[in-house]
């Protein structure tokens, strides 16, 4: 009798630990190092930039060391393409000894996914391949079709294989990449995971929403749902607790999900990156769908769910001996980008025959945005400028430890000053330490506080 192929785990380079899940196989003393945001425009570490050469140690001292690269890397003289009309809230733009740089700090492996991956076309996303691929970093979450954008890449090291998957809920809707279908070739982009988002309100306010909708003029009575009701393009729910909720779309959570456990099946090791500002970067809780999502992560294969975007910390889970850090905030917030393209200077009445780049990146910061109602998602408060680096220890295939460094990014100096990571300072190390200890006691997760770190021991 045949039998069937998942009878066959070894054979597939696949083992089961007791809870079902595939286990860790790398060799002891596996380091991994995971950060946030690289907001950065520049070379760094041939720079004038105090303590930051302890940051560096931390970073080069790990077999992988992760981050979310939320720039383009290009020589605007030499550069072929333009700015998008439509862009991921302003345009990331960094020069091209950045690569270089980023390797020579200990960075071995980035996530592409995320709102600025288009921000200067395919000819930036293109180019920002190209220096990374040079400089020797392996980079998931962008690519020529979705195939390639969602595929994990894989980093080989001294202690183990390293497999990356990358994909983000924030993008902008003309950046996403598709598969080709029948004649119609394929579309560059990113890996996307499409959400749906419902604003819940009690019943009684659902029922006022629902008369607002009856009245207008298009209204069509006859598709009439109880339970939902559509108002100028926006879903509202009845529930308890007012706020957003979201749906992930089942496609896009399969496809995401076979390429995790593919990337598992190949390695000793699956990280998994997800790129999102879900509720919103004044949230510092992660939207409602992320837990159970980050969970079938972990249960697909992947030994570690790194989540960014928020430019801010969420909490930490250990979900089956894994980490599930839901946003580690920025780790660079450099953000004295320029050029910044025109639609900037308009979107903040700018006028780039008087005004400057940096003075419009400091409207950015401090006003937010531009929408429909106003500026939103201001980001020029001390929180965002404070975060951690993560160093996952790993013996007899486990995650033994998690030890936590609280950074800060310079929010008191003069701006172009501001955004390059030094240890913090004992008294705001451990107000990070202790927020951090709140957002992560949701999740069951208790961590010490030991000489300005934070600590994570997880039981044999």
């Amino acid at each position: 009798m045949e039998k069937h192929l998942d009878e066959y785990p070894a054979q597939l380079g696949a083992t089961y630990d007791t809870v079902g899940s595939i286990a860790t196989n790398v060799a002891d003393g596996f380091t991994m190092v995971a950060v946030g945001d690289l907001i950065v425009s520049r070379a760094l570490t041939k720079g004038h930039h105090p303590d930051f050469g302890a940051i560096v140690e931390i970073l080069r001292d790990a077999d992988v060391t992760f981050g979310n690269m939320e720039t383009l890397i290009f020589d605007i003289r030499s550069f072929k393409g333009s700015p998008e009309a439509e862009h991921g809230g302003a345009y990331h733009i960094s020069l091209p000894e950045l690569g270089p740089d980023l390797k020579a700090m200990g960075f071995n492996m980035v996530g592409r996914a995320n709102n600025h991956t288009l921000d200067w076309g395919l000819e930036g996303m293109r180019e920002t391949s190209r220096a990374l691929d040079e400089s020797g970093i392996v980079h998931a979450g962008a690519g020529e079709n979705l195939a390639q954008a969602g595929a994990a890449r894989f980093l080989e090291t001294a202690r183990g294989r390293v497999a990356l998957v990358s994909f983000a809920t924030s993008f902008a809707p003309m950046s996403r990449a598709c598969d080709p279908a029948g004649e119609a070739p394929g579309r560059p982009g990113l890996n996307a995971l499409r959400l749906t988002q419902s604003v819940v309100v009690p019943p009684e306010m659902l029922d006022s929403v629902r008369r607002i909708r009856d009245a207008l003029p298009d209204c069509e009575l006859g598709h009439a749902d109880p339970t939902m009701v559509v108002l100028a393009g926006t879903k509202y729910r009845a529930g308890e607790n007012v706020g957003y909720s979201y749906e992930p779309n089942a496609r896009d959570v399969t496809h995401i999900l076979r390429n995790v456990r593919r990337g598992k099946q190949f390695s000793d090791l699956c990280i998994v990156a997800n790129h999102g500002h879900e509720p919103g970067n004044w949230s510092q809780e992660p939207p409602d769908y992320e837990q159970s999502f980050a969970r079938k992560m972990i249960d697909a294969g992947a030994d570690a769910y790194v989540g960014h975007g928020p430019h801010l910390l969420r909490g930490i889970e250990i979900y089956k001996g894994r980490p599930l850090f839901y946003s580690l905030g920025n780790f660079f917030y450099d953000d004295l980008r320029t050029p910044a393209g025109a639609d900037m200077f308009e979107a903040y009445g700018k006028d780039p025959r008087v005004d400057t780049d940096a003075e419009v990146t400091v409207d950015e910061e401090t006003k937010g945005y531009p929408t429909a109602e106003g500026f939103v998602g201001a980001l020029a408060a001390p929180v965002f400028y404070e975060s951690i680096i993560t160093v996952s220890c790993f013996e007899q295939n486990q995650l033994a430890e998690l030890r936590l460094y609280p950074i800060e990014l310079g929010f008191s100096k003069r701006f172009a000053n501001r955004g390059v990571p030094q240890l913090a300072p004992t008294p705001q190390a451990k107000a990070i330490l202790e927020r951090l200890q709140k957002l992560s006691k949701p999740f069951g997760t208790e961590i010490a506080i030991e000489n300005d770190v934070g600590v994570i021991r997880l039981n044999a």
